[in-house]
């Protein structure tokens, strides 16, 4: 019989993974998840223009508030508020993935899991 196979339960059998290597899994899938839930009650602010228009996200990627400077809004170009607006939402949200990119690649110590 080939070794590491069909041998005695707990000598081997798994194709050479042990106890402490699941330990260490299930310690990194814990820790992840607290991480996880940390992150998405995170705040992330940007602001564009600036500073007239101010966007702020949370960790779950949701647009929770937005500021606009009255000084901002002039009816003959609309187009530029909502550019402003625009690059506002999309910094913050850039900003939380970044951070929680960050935050993962800390935990799994650079194993390249796709987060």
């Amino acid at each position: 019989m080939a070794k590491g196979f069909g041998g005695r339960p707990g000598m081997g059998g798994m194709g050479g993974i042990n106890m402490n290597m699941i330990k260490q899994a299930q310690k990194m899938q814990q820790d992840m998840q607290r991480m996880q839930a940390e992150l998405e009650e995170k705040e992330y602010s940007a602001q564009a223009g600036g500073g007239v228009v101010e966007a702020v996200v949370t960790g779950k990627r949701v647009l929770k508030s937005l500021t606009v400077d009255p000084e901002a809004v002039d009816p003959e170009d609309v187009e530029m508020l909502q550019d402003l607006i625009v690059a506002a939402v999309n910094e913050a949200l850039r900003t939380a993935e970044q951070d929680m990119a960050a935050s993962m690649q800390s935990i799994t110590g650079g194993l390249g899991l796709p987060f």
